[in-house]
This record gives C-alpha cells, structure tokens and sequence, in this order.
C-alpha cells in the first residue's frame, strides 16, 4: 500500500498533467472558469502535505556567549 504522501504527490502530478492538456486549456479558451479550479485543487493537495510531513526548518546554531558583571574600571 502506498502512503498517504506518496499518493498526494502522484495526485499532484496528475493535477499538472490535467492543467497542461491541450482538452483542458481549449476548455478554458472557451470560456470554462468553474467555481473550483485546478489551482486549488493543487492548493489543497499542497495543505495537506505541509499538514502530514511538515517541513523541516532547522535554526541556525547560537553561540553560547560569556557573560562577566564584573566593573571594567
């Protein structure tokens, strides 16, 4: 069985394929503009990846500084 990020992402691909085919594009030279588009199709796909493997952001490494409050006179 594939997991569920494996399948999002040949969703997603499928999604690219959809929008680039020369059938899809003549239906939106005719005027087809449906409520939801493929955009947000894809959108959704994409919230839903972020949800399940989030990405990873690692911060960058702080120095440790020393601290003296003893007076510099």
């Amino acid at each position: 069985m594939k997991t569920l990020s494996e399948l999002i992402v040949e969703a997603s691909l499928l999604i690219s394929e959809i929008s680039n085919h020369p059938d899809y594009q003549a239906l939106i030279e005719k005027g087809y503009y449906p409520d939801l588009t493929v955009g947000d199709a894809y959108t959704a796909l994409a919230y839903l990846i972020s949800e399940i493997d989030p990405p990873v952001i690692t911060a960058p490494e702080i120095p440790e500084v020393e601290v003296s409050y003893e007076s510099r006179a």
